[in-house]
């Protein structure tokens, strides 16, 4: 025995449970914590003198409501030419962490914070991520900052990477920056509507490039003291959201552009670095999926990268707000590559960007702070870093993301599962999310909650498996049920254990005419 969790049901044993299943930490060893500990919190004068001063800039974060630590804050202000300097100051991480100390170590196996429904396990100790190394407001920090020359039209007339000390005046949330968008009054409503400004040009620029628009509804619980789920609601992205994506957007890019770009003379060799890749869609797989949303009378025709990505935007602008929107995106999210960490820029298909990295966010991602460092060391003339050794952690990076994403489906399946607790027996209409050779998976319409019908269940027929048309036919009557299809079923199991439902199903309705047919 290793480790005791608690009871079966208990919130916080269940909790550890999903993360010792994906052999994932659930506390931070003691030696580390008092290496943390031990930081000195203090910012000397020469660390200050020997940085870009910004602490006069007005500068904020903008956050979720139950943010902890602030990884990147925007300052503006307005230049005598009339252009504007923005900058994206984020926590300088490697100022406090250095390679092959104890927390570093950690934080390398770690590679990633993990977000669990009710909980954030950090990468670094808290100390580092809500503490020395949080942008809070009224406090100066450190910072490792893009600053970028803007025009109106929000083009890029110059840039600057390197280490700052800010001094943050306000956290807003996104509700409260939203808000300010909305009326245009509030603190420092001049600044976030010329930034709000900017980064809605920036994102429309994106799109015409060919940047593909996902936007699927995230699932997120109210919960208790206890951890029990009151309630599902869904995270909406508005232009608060969007207007810090723009800008930690620009910032990943500039500084993958700024290293990976081939410069003529001395500079000209390859520098290793680490790049956020995304390759370009398979293509039976993208046929598939044309072949899918055609039963729903859209149509995808073209062929080559940049065509296809207009195509995606197209179909997604065609179905925002209507019922089969979650099922396509899910869909077109599937038929794509998946974005990993490497030393081969082979550029961002999804964002259409020829570099990308992740700079912005190394309180949570150890790649950033990678990124960093190797920043800060081609910035200080610094010859090439050892490509293999950075392509072994870049793996181990990806690996973690994966393992941690994992971590993160099963803590809201579990939660689903117990929010459907006292709903046996009753009726939900939904739809069918997915189709495999032991059973239909049906989403629920209001909640987004997913159960299985297990075709062994299903006695009316015997049913097979079409994995190439995504549906399962009945052998003797030769009933269809396709993906997207619309059903109603009843729930007969919630296996906690398990994180499973099991639903029967009780009709399917015909896509024209919208009428029932009961299911036998």
């Amino acid at each position: 025995i290793v480790d005791v969790f608690g009871e079966p049901g208990d919130n916080n044993a269940e909790m550890h449970a999903i993360l010792a299943e994906f052999d994932l930490p659930y506390g931070y060893p003691e030696e580390v914590e008092k290496e943390a500990e031990e930081i000195p919190e203090t910012i000397t004068d020469e660390e200050i003198a020997a940085r870009r001063d910004m602490r006069g800039v007005a500068t904020f974060t903008i956050d979720p409501a139950d943010a902890k630590d602030f990884d990147d804050a925007l300052s503006i202000r307005r230049l005598e030419n009339g252009n504007y300097e923005v900058g994206v100051h984020i926590a300088d991480v490697t100022h406090y962490v250095h390679p092959g100390d104890l927390i570093d170590t950690e934080g390398q196996n770690r590679a990633t914070s993990v977000y669990l429904v009710d909980r954030t396990i950090p990468m670094l100790p808290e100390r580092l991520s809500n503490g020395l190394c949080s942008l809070r407001p009224h406090e100066e920090k450190l910072c490792f900052s893009a600053v970028f020359e803007l025009d109106e039209q929000a083009q890029v007339l110059g840039e600057w990477f390197g280490r700052t000390v800010i001094y943050s005046d306000r956290r807003f949330t996104y509700q409260e920056a939203q808000e300010v968008i909305e009326t245009g009054r509030g603190d420092f409503a001049d600044e976030i509507l010329k930034l709000n400004g900017l980064a809605q040009t920036l994102r429309k620029e994106r799109f015409r490039n060919g940047s593909i628009s996902f936007e699927r509804e995230e699932a997120k619980f109210d919960l208790d003291e206890n951890g029990k789920p009151l309630r599902v609601y869904f995270k909406e992205m508005k232009e608060s959201n969007q207007l810090i994506e723009e800008f930690m957007l620009l910032a990943n890019r500039r500084v993958a552009e700024f290293v990976g770009r081939k410069r003529k003379g001395a500079q000209n060799a390859e520098r290793t670095f680490v790049y956020r890749v995304h390759d370009k869609p398979n293509s039976d797989k993208m046929a598939q999926f044309r072949s899918f949303v055609l039963r729903f009378g859209y149509q995808m025709k073209a062929e080559g990268n940049k065509a296809v990505a207009k195509e995606i935007n197209r179909l997604m602008k065609k179905i925002h707000g209507k019922k089969e929107e979650n099922i396509i995106s899910t869909l077109a999210i599937r038929s794509m590559a998946k974005a990993t960490y490497t030393t081969d820029n082979i550029g961002h298909y999804g964002l259409a960007f020829d570099y990308y990295t992740h700079f912005t966010s190394p309180i949570r991602r150890y790649p950033d702070m990678m990124v960093h460092r190797l920043l800060a060391h081609y910035l200080a003339g610094g010859k090439s870093e050892d490509k293999e050794y950075y392509e072994r952690l870049c793996e181990h990076c990806s690996a973690m993301e994966v393992r941690a994403a994992d971590a993160e489906r099963a803590s809201i399946k579990y939660k689903m599962v117990e929010f459907m607790l006292d709903k046996l027996n009753e009726e939900f209409d939904g739809h069918i999310s997915g189709i495999t050779e032991w059973g239909i998976y049906v989403e629920l319409e209001d909640t987004k909650i997913e159960g299985m019908v297990a075709l062994r269940d299903m006695t009316d027929d015997f049913y097979l498996f079409d994995e190439e048309n995504y549906s399962v036919k009945g052998r003797e009557h030769g009933r269809t049920f396709t993906l997207g299809d619309e059903v109603r079923i009843r729930v007969v199991r919630a296996d906690l254990q398990r994180k499973q439902l099991d639903f029967d199903l009780v009709a399917s309705y015909d896509f024209d005419t919208k009428e029932a047919t009961p299911v036998e």
